[in-house]
């Protein structure tokens, strides 16, 4: 079987871990790399594709590198603000993709996202952690499955040395990053919320404090479900001390599970214990989950949808921030 001819649009810091990702996948051939600079598309290859045969072909032009390189997928890997329209870009060149979190930061573009997606029929999954482990898939379909009862409360955490760790990088642009640590670190809690509760977002209510930067590095979150389930979150980025976790509360029981990477999960039912919960399987990553659903091998375990459910929360929690009141959000 012929190799999936993969690029990389972003050739930054955390484009190196898709890069790891890609090569040590025997199903994907790396072809293409593509930054704004070609000195840094020159360094990218040399630190993380040294030694790979035939190289990667270097482009600062995504539609030059989609015209030449005949891609089965690409994983973008920029900043922010620019992942919707490189989004659209790829989709209608016929390439699959793989879009670093967060998806978009506008639930418009969203929106107008997954209808790209739907006009193409290509793929398109966002780099989350959670959704490829097996603890989430087992605490989903727990909660589908209404085997606790019925899920009331979460609460959830995310702690982590962002502010000084992002000091002058885009990532405190605002113009680039479209946000802060809730729009960065953060977006992996808060998607692991809406896909795990799988539900419309009915109310948010929210606090920020920028920590004298540009941009949010401290948030305070509290979110009604449709279903009426309580949620409230809180994400520091001026702690040094990183962690995450969330708690979720049923009328018979209660689980805690590890909010960032799905490490490790407790269960009760009722007021026991679980001591061996029955799950199976390993970790896997988004970037292998992509390969696979184009392969045909598995179901894509992030989506568009998950895009839009999160684009449509963060949509809110500024505009609460911003304005001091709680934020009905709009059903579409």
């Amino acid at each position: 079987m012929a190799k999936l001819r993969m690029g990389i649009l972003g050739c930054g810091g955390m484009a190196g871990a898709h890069a790891g990702r890609f090569k040590a996948n025997p199903d994907v051939e790396i072809v293409a790399l593509c930054d704004v600079e070609l000195a840094r598309c020159e360094a990218f290859a040399k630190r993380h594709l040294d030694g790979i045969e035939p190289q990667p072909k270097l482009f600062t032009d995504p539609a030059k590198m989609y015209a030449a390189s005949a891609l089965d997928g690409v994983a973008i890997v920029t900043p922010h603000t620019l992942h919707y329209e490189q989004g659209v870009q790829a989709l209608e060149a016929g390439v699959n993709v793989l879009m670093e979190k967060p998806m978009v930061t506008d639930s418009d573009q969203a929106h107008l996202l997954a209808a790209k997606v739907a006009e193409t029929g290509k793929l398109l999954t966002i780099g989350y952690n959670t959704p490829c482990t097996p603890e989430f898939a087992y605490l989903r379909e727990l909660i589908r499955a209404d085997e606790l009862g019925k899920l009331e409360l979460i609460s959830g955490w995310l702690t982590q040395n962002w502010r000084r760790g992002t000091m002058g990088t885009w990532r405190q642009d605002p113009a680039l990053s479209g946000g802060g640590q809730m729009y960065d670190s953060g977006a992996h809690l808060f998607n692991s919320l809406v896909w795990l509760v799988e539900e419309q977002v009915d109310e948010v209510q929210a606090f920020v404090d920028n920590v004298g930067t540009p941009v949010d590095i401290n948030g305070s979150v509290n979110v009604r479900f449709a279903s009426g389930a309580f949620a409230t979150t809180i994400v520091g980025g001026n702690c040094p001390s990183s962690g995450a976790g969330l708690m979720l509360a049923f009328d018979n029981g209660r689980v805690e599970v590890d909010g960032w990477g799905g490490s490790w999960i407790r269960i009760w039912r009722g007021g026991e214990q679980v001591k061996y919960p029955p799950i199976e399987g390993q970790a896997g990553n988004p970037n292998d989950n992509f390969v696979d659903a184009i392969l045909g091998r598995a179901e894509p375990r992030t989506s568009v949808r998950n895009g839009i459910n999160q684009s449509e929360l963060m949509d809110a929690i500024y505009e609460s921030a911003r304005t001091g009141s709680v934020v009905k959000v709009k059903a579409r």
